[in-house]
């Protein structure tokens, strides 16, 4: 079955509501405007990673409590988690270019706010509204790519592209980071987000081009709340649940977001004009790939969640070489993200897909065997070997999810990639991090050592880095030795763990993405105009013939 929509433009005609404007011609000057989109992209990886170095010398200066800077940490991620979908759709509505320049701007001057906060309470209220702003430009940056470049071979290679900005800037953060930090105080970290979006609005202003859903009704205020309350309460009490144990209002939390969550799909089948279509996941390679990004970064989520840990507090790197030794992984996810395109049409999408998760599964498998003396061109090695795999399946997946979808409807279904991308993290966070913590607070302290020392360092590894400095040397290191070594344990396990779900990811992929190709031009404007919906198909039981 052709896609309708995959070689046209959907610009409103004045005058007529719903009419579409078919231009299989190449867009002039799409590749600036990609440029410009990627620096959002680039921009949100570095700063989702860049505030973790910059903790220590934000807590020196506005002294926040520890309820406070739990806080200062978490409250962006669970905003733009909560987001995603209501801007995804709120783009589709208004047009993508306007909300990606209005959330620019709002995202550099919140940037400015964050630098030069006083308090703790001013810090937090500048961080949830970043994650306002936030939640505008990964939605809008891949729905934007979908309208931008009618022909597959050309748009996989931007997606590529895009994908491995947002590689490059989660392995940057941490390296421009400590550089920074090195050289400036804890608000530069902040500021650095301002050339990059004066840049972007400048000139994505004059390149990028308008697109929107003709025809998309109202935007539905009780689904955006829903979905709001739904995924934040859910996020909350797994991230929550992870970091620091079962509080009474955990069980709560989770409760109100998954019946918000219930409520909200209830409400959305029941709407002439839904938030989020829920008949996008009638079609199998949409599921499938949603799914595959989902397990993908569950797995992957307890690694990076506590490598940084390890290089730092277990290897005792500064924050600027582990952020070097972490690079790799960028490395690998910018060159597969390239090439992924090129290599699925060869091979087929789900050898691709379930090829990269099972490599990035072997590769946790091989973290194992990490101990505190894994030297840096082993650590290297894997790393990089995980970013070629999930370069390919995360590249793979997105095209797939874009390509199944009307383009109307790119917006949606680009925040849908995104929720399950926030959602697998803090649900891999919540599996892998209670299995490091419960095997990390077991650890035997040396005898001598006072209680209050070992019950401040069973709490955290940085708290066993704190006492084990307030101690006599001896004492000290092996209170350190100690907590080090159960730490690896944890990780080693929870490796091991991440390893599990990966291969089982890559084989739910192979059958779910079964069948999906990707194709290799745009269908011509007569076959354009004489199909049917994709999703409509796709429901009906067979794949798409575009994929």
């Amino acid at each position: 079955m052709s896609d309708p929509l995959a070689a046209r433009q959907t610009e409103p005609v004045p005058g007529r509501a719903g009419s579409a404007h078919v231009d299989d011609q190449p867009r002039p000057g799409r590749w600036l405007a990609l440029s410009v989109l990627v620096l959002a992209v680039l921009l949100v990886g570095v700063d989702a990673t860049v505030l973790g170095l910059a903790t220590p010398f934000l807590s020196e200066d506005l002294r926040p409590s520890g309820t406070q800077l739990l806080w200062i940490g978490d409250i962006y991620s669970f905003v733009i988690a909560g987001l995603l979908v209501s801007m995804g759709s709120l783009g589709d509505r208004i047009g993508r270019k306007k909300l990606l320049l209005a959330g620019s701007v709002a995202f550099g001057a919140l940037s400015v706010f964050a630098a030069y906060a006083t308090s703790p309470s001013m810090m937090i209220a500048a961080r949830a509204l970043q994650g306002v702003a936030g939640a505008t430009l990964m939605p809008s940056t891949l729905a934007l790519i979908r309208n931008l470049f009618h022909d597959p071979k050309e748009r996989s290679l931007a997606i590529g592209i895009w994908g491995a900005m947002a590689s490059a800037g989660t392995a940057v953060g941490p390296v421009l980071g400590g550089f920074l930090l090195g050289h400036f105080w804890w608000g530069s970290v902040f500021l650095i987000n301002l050339p990059v979006m004066l840049l972007l609005v400048v000139v994505g202003a004059k390149v990028i081009p308008e697109s929107r859903n003709p025809d998309p009704g109202p935007w539905d205020i009780p689904s955006v709340l829903l979905s709001l309350v739904g995924i934040v309460g859910v996020v909350y009490a797994v991230k929550e649940a992870a970091v620091h144990g079962l509080r009474w209002d955990i069980g709560p939390a989770a409760v109100i977001g998954v019946l918000a969550l219930v409520v909200f799909v209830r409400r959305q089948l029941t709407l002439d004009s839904p938030l989020l279509n829920m008949k996008l996941f009638h079609h199998r390679g949409f599921s499938g790939a949603v799914l595959a990004d989902l397990l993908t970064i569950l797995g992957l989520s307890g690694l990076v969640f506590f490598l940084s840990q390890f290089l730092q507090m277990v290897q005792m790197r500064s924050p600027l070489d582990a952020g070097l030794v972490e690079l790799p992984a960028a490395v690998g996810a910018v060159g597969a993200g390239l090439a992924a395109g090129w290599v699925a049409r060869r091979l087929s999408v789900r050898l691709v897909v379930s090829g990269g998760l099972a490599v990035v599964g072997l590769s946790l498998a091989g973290c194992t065997a990490l101990h505190g003396d894994t030297g840096t061109l082993a650590l290297c090695v894997i790393l990089f070997v995980v970013g070629v795999g999930a370069g390919f399946a995360f590249t793979v997946t997105a095209d797939v999810i874009l390509s199944s979808v009307p383009k109307e409807e790119a917006g949606a279904a680009s925040a849908v990639s995104e929720t399950a991308y926030e959602l697998g993290a803090a649900l891999g966070i919540a599996l892998l991090g209670s299995i490091v913590t419960s095997i990390y607070q077991g650890f035997t302290a040396p005898a001598g050592v006072p209680g209050p020392a070992v019950t401040a360092a069973r709490a955290s590894l940085g708290g066993a880095v704190d006492s084990a400095g307030k101690l006599p040397a001896d004492q000290g290191a092996g209170l350190l030795k100690a907590a080090q070594d159960s730490f690896v344990s944890g990780v080693d396990t929870a490796a091991g763990v991440g390893a599990v779900v990966l291969l089982g990811a890559a084989v739910a992929a192979w059958f779910l993405l079964r069948g999906q190709e990707l194709a290799d031009s745009a269908p011509s404007a007569p076959a354009a105009e004489a199909g049917a919906s994709p999703v409509a198909g796709s429901a009906a039981g067979g794949p798409a013939c575009h994929r």
